[in-house]
């Protein structure tokens, strides 16, 4: 996996992007380059790329697919170098998640299929159960649309606070109706959430960022999202008229084989869910 390329948003904020991504290989190389050649996959690192490279390195080889994975740090970036080409596919995000950002950039990303799902928890270097949660306590959550909506209903599950009713995947700090703890909101990015754990009383973190950061979610959540009848299954996605690729159908494949939900269960014993 060491050897895929990284690109950061400060990268990219910089020029690599519309300089056709050329740290990683140009358009033209890559995402551009029809239904020949290397499907190039945007992945986060933890666990998407992983459950790619083991793809590439166990699996594509016999399936005839030749198979490139490039990593992005953030949840923006592998949408839009999806959208325009640069990237063949993405593997990093669940279906609210898409909606919403097709919506609000104008983008045509469609899923393909569901591999696995990693569950939301909140996470704390200052107490180890709920209960020691003091009045008035920090809790972090992340800010971008969908996952802030999912970090309060987290809470709101778990007894913390109380949602107006109805409130769907746009809920945010305005739409709490009961909050006996009077506990206060930190709205971050989602990739500095696991980051801020020394800087506030708890923080939801998504479980991507969660495992990067060394915490095992199975064991070390205070609370952890339930996996069943779960929206947030994360999937490979293409561009919209792209679903047909043989290359992204072999991929679809492979992802879904009981070879990798193995690899899947013994690697990461509950904090990722095979979701087929």
């Amino acid at each position: 996996m060491r050897n895929t390329a990284k690109l950061t948003t400060a990268v990219l904020a910089a020029g690599a992007l519309t300089l056709g991504l050329t740290a990683c290989g140009s358009g033209k190389d890559s995402g551009s380059s029809g239904t020949s050649g290397p499907l190039v996959v945007a992945a986060s690192p933890t666990p998407h790329a992983e459950i790619l490279d083991f793809v590439k390195k166990h699996l594509a080889k016999k399936a005839g697919l030749d198979l490139e994975v490039k990593e992005f740090s953030d949840y923006i970036t592998p949408n839009t170098a999806t959208e325009d080409g640069s990237v063949d596919a993405n593997y990093f995000q669940n279906q609210p998640y898409l909606d919403d950002f097709n919506k609000k950039r104008g983008t045509h990303i469609v899923p393909v299929v569901t591999v696995h799902l990693e569950p939301l928890g909140l996470y704390s270097h200052k107490v180890g159960k709920v209960a020691g949660l003091r009045s008035g306590a920090t809790v972090a959550v992340p800010n971008d649309t969908v996952n802030e909506a999912r970090a309060l209903k987290l809470l709101a599950a778990n007894g913390l606070i109380t949602l107006k009713a109805g409130v769907g995947t746009e809920a945010t700090p305005q739409d709490i109706t009961a909050n006996p703890r009077k506990l206060k909101f930190k709205e971050v990015e989602a990739a500095q959430t696991a980051r801020s754990l020394d800087d506030v009383d708890a923080a939801v973190v998504n479980g991507n960022y969660a495992i990067s950061s060394g915490l095992k979610p199975a064991t070390d959540a205070l609370v952890l999202e339930s996996a069943k009848n779960s929206p947030y299954g994360n999937f490979l996605a293409v561009k919209k008229g792209n679903e047909d690729d043989p290359r992204v159908k072999k991929l679809a494949r492979l992802l879904t084989s009981p070879e990798v939900r193995k690899f899947i269960e013994d690697k990461y014993r509950g904090s990722v869910i095979p979701s087929f």
